[in-house]
């Protein structure tokens, strides 16, 4: 049986890919048009696309009232969206991911990291959810070199190694490989996309959820 996911807030699709890898059918909704979105998708407002008729909602409301990349006097110009977001999925009486940046205030969540994954990059994310997922650690002694994004410059990485740090703009290619990303996207998508690695371990675990009849 092919399980039907709906990912909102979708952007260029890093969430999504993960989810199709562990073997949903996946459908995208965003505001702005995602021309490089490689699956079914649908341009409208996140906060009222009907939820009915899937089985499994993600929802990656924006982070910037809650990230490190925008700077404390401008974020409260940015909407807080996690709240709101939450109430809708909750009545949709599905099993739901919501996910965000370390310091957004989600609830009942785990933590991922690319390293956990085997990739070369510190992009920490948080995802509540309201049914029971594990975690992996992180692993970032396993690597002699790492990305993480730079804060306030969010199309660079900040390059960590056994001798110290510095920030550069790397090749987009690298960029897409430290992501695990094999499908085009600009560098500005990349910046704020997450691998999709992380929803391909939780996809998993949902699909297995669903199958064991664990729905809500």
């Amino acid at each position: 049986m092919t399980y039907r996911l709906l990912d909102l807030f979708c952007g260029a699709g890093g969430a999504s890919v993960g989810y199709h890898r562990a073997g949903f059918e996946v459908t995208g909704v965003d505001h702005r048009p995602m021309p490089r979105y490689p699956y079914e998708f649908i341009q409208a407002d996140a906060m009222t696309f009907p939820l009915d008729g899937f089985d499994a909602i993600h929802a990656s409301p924006p982070c910037q009232r809650h990230s490190k990349a925008v700077a404390i006097a401008d974020r409260e110009n940015h909407p807080d969206l996690v709240d709101p977001t939450r109430e809708r999925l909750l009545a949709a009486g599905k099993p739901y991911v919501m996910e965000n940046v370390v310091k957004a205030p989600l609830v009942n969540t785990i933590r991922l990291c690319g390293s956990s994954f085997g990739l070369p990059i510190q992009r920490h994310r948080l995802f509540e959810s309201n049914v029971w997922l594990m975690a992996l650690p992180c692993a970032h002694g396993a690597y002699p070199r790492i990305y993480e994004p730079a804060w306030n410059r969010t199309t660079k990485l900040r390059v960590l190694s056994v001798s110290g740090g510095f920030t550069k703009r790397v090749p987009l290619q690298e960029f897409k490989d430290a992501m695990g990303v094999d499908w085009h996207m600009t560098r500005p998508e990349l910046s704020e996309a997450i691998p999709p690695a992380y929803t391909q371990f939780i996809g998993e675990q949902l699909i297995a959820i669903l199958e064991a009849g664990g729905g809500t």
